[in-house]
């Protein structure tokens, strides 16, 4: 995964794929030349999509993995209400049943890695925790768990979702903590998939979904990788902190980049980030020889 190879992008195939009764946007990146040494699912953060990760999937697919992506219900290309869920579950069941979809058509040798960012990282984290899905490996992206949030917030978060939990507002996201890469931050404003809508079902969601991650990591059973931004003003460092401190030893790789920003794989110094995912990568999921 160089650093060439990451700073590159090109464009994947969509498709619609019916979940439930709605809608997903399915993404698939042209798969290596050869066998690949695994698939690779992303999962996105809150308000974008998933064609903000060619450069991602790029460097995963110049490694040798084939790699897949959806947008979340209420996002991007997918069908629902932008920044709402029609019920708690809902970011966990998608996600299983997307990757029930993968394992039921890939081989059953080819080794599965999710891969997901902020709130992606989470709704990874919930569905292995919760034993929605099985993966062989998973990584984690800035995860959000653990949130900035003032008194009058958690006031309204403790009531909102039971009397309005279809209730959008801005989520907040302040550009300029997004990502040290002026460039990043002018994209993604300019986006007209991103959005800026969430609904208090959702944020509670995530609260209390960040902090379910924490307390239950002791029992974490999956290999994996938390690589996190060290000046992240978007979702609390601590959160990662106290997740790394609580997984099993043996199960988990955590590197924290102390400058950077939320958007990790946006940075000036991203190929830092993609060398510590190849590094990790070679190590669980070692190429075939010649």
């Amino acid at each position: 995964m160089s650093t060439i190879a990451a700073q590159h992008s090109f464009h994947p195939t969509t498709s619609d794929w019916l979940c439930g009764d709605h809608l997903l946007a399915r993404y698939h990146w042209p798969a290596p030349e050869h066998t690949p040494r695994g698939q690779v699912l992303l999962v996105h953060g809150l308000g974008e999509h998933m064609g903000r990760y060619n450069q991602v999937a790029f460097a995963l697919q110049s490694a040798g993995f084939a790699v897949q992506g959806y947008d979340h219900v209420g996002h991007g290309l997918s069908s629902g209400v932008r920044g709402d869920l029609a019920t708690p579950h809902q970011l966990v069941d998608d996600l299983a049943a997307v990757v029930a979809d993968i394992q039921h058509h890939q081989p059953r040798s080819e080794p599965l890695i999710l891969l997901g960012h902020s709130m992606g990282g989470l709704v990874v984290a919930r569905a292995l925790a919760e034993k929605a899905c099985h993966a062989d490996a998973a990584v984690l992206s800035s995860p959000a768990f653990g949130a900035f949030t003032n008194p009058v917030q958690k006031l309204l978060l403790a009531t909102l979702p039971r009397l309005l939990p279809h209730l959008r507002v801005g989520n907040g996201l302040k550009l300029a903590w997004l990502a040290r890469d002026a460039k990043a931050a002018r994209a993604y404003r300019e986006d007209r998939l991103v959005h800026d809508r969430i609904s208090a079902l959702l944020a509670s969601w995530i609260i209390d979904e960040g902090e379910k991650a924490v307390q239950q990591a002791p029992l974490w059973d999956t290999p994996a990788l938390l690589i996190y931004a060290g000046q992240d003003h978007l979702v609390n460092p601590q959160g990662s902190m106290a997740f790394a401190k609580a997984v099993p030893e043996q199960l988990l790789q955590t590197q924290c980049f102390n400058v950077m920003y939320h958007e990790i794989f946006n940075d000036p110094e991203k190929h830092l980030v993609f060398n510590k995912l190849q590094s990790w990568l070679d190590q669980h999921f070692p190429a075939a020889s010649a």
